[in-house]
């Protein structure tokens, strides 16, 4: 197979913008993390016209997905989340060109994955997991039962990954196999939900409950990123913390997390008066 390979990527290696190619194989019938292709060729560049651009090949009753990703994107995608393969592909594949020790350093960042990148992908998930989990106790007033198992099960794997990343790892496809490694509490929240022998209202009824305590648990550790922003200054409008740069990975999920933060009184607010009577602009600050 290796013939094949090299006659896809050699005379990309001797592109200057090349920063660097690895293989990354199959190793079980049904590969996620592949998408089912035999192999994986991932190839980073400085700069190209399209930032990923993706080919399909055939050789020797073998398949190959080769990806040429701009160095730009990879980052975005391993910050955010944004293409979760990704990173695997990079933690397990084999090197095969590395200019400038590119790779190898990427593989050493990961494997550290340092404190500003956790707090900013902590948010992300905790974001992702306050919407979903008011979306399951809304469906549950509702008596829509059915609709609230799903929902739960969103919040559950939104919680794993919380948990993953707190642990200092980046989370996997395979998501559960991390958490039964380290964080057995979470694991068991799952697994006690998905083998309950209650009836469905019961069930969704107790495991929201238990998320309700999980959630407030974990909360101070999770919105730490937003946190420390917020102690830049004495108070925030709302307008103002959507639009700051650094809060854009999670900005569709702010306004879930800011009410979430009053509740539980770790933001306090204030008013100041706009121009129609009786009217107040709404003010954020953290609380002491």
């Amino acid at each position: 197979m290796e013939q094949y390979l090299r006659s896809i990527y050699q005379h990309h290696a001797s592109n200057s913008d090349v920063l660097g190619i690895l293989i990354l194989e199959k190793t079980k019938p049904d590969s996620p993390i592949t998408d089912n292709f035999d192999v994986v060729l991932l190839i980073i560049v400085q700069e190209a016209e399209k930032t990923w651009n993706v080919k399909h090949y055939e050789f020797a009753d073998k398949t190959c997905a080769l990806h040429i990703v701009t160095e730009e994107l990879l980052m975005e995608w391993i910050d955010t989340s944004g293409y979760r393969n990704a990173v695997e592909w990079i933690i397990y594949g084999r090197i095969i060109f590395d200019r400038n020790e590119f790779f190898n350093n990427l593989k050493a960042t990961l494997q550290s994955f340092p404190d500003d990148k956790r707090n900013l992908r902590k948010i992300m998930e905790f974001g992702k997991l306050i919407k979903s989990y008011n979306e399951a106790k809304e469906l549950f007033e509702a008596g829509e039962y059915m609709d609230t198992n799903s929902k739960i099960l969103y919040s559950l794997h939104y919680l794993a990954r919380l948990a993953v990343i707190e642990k200092g790892y980046y989370p996997e496809v395979t998501v559960w196999s991390q958490v039964k490694q380290i964080d057995i509490e979470v694991y068991k929240l799952y697994e006690e939900f998905i083998e309950s022998k209650e009836e469905l209202k019961k069930r969704v009824q107790l495991m929201l409950i238990a998320m309700d305590y999980v959630i407030k648990a974990r909360a101070n550790m999770a919105v730490k990123h937003l946190l420390d922003m917020m102690h830049t200054k004495n108070e925030w409008y709302y307008g103002e913390l959507k639009a700051l740069p650094k809060l854009q990975p999670y900005s569709l999920d702010l306004s879930a997390i800011i009410t979430y933060l009053v509740d539980k009184n770790m933001l306090i607010t204030a008013t100041e008066q706009t121009k129609g009577e009786g009217v107040y602009h709404r003010k954020y600050m953290v609380s002491k």
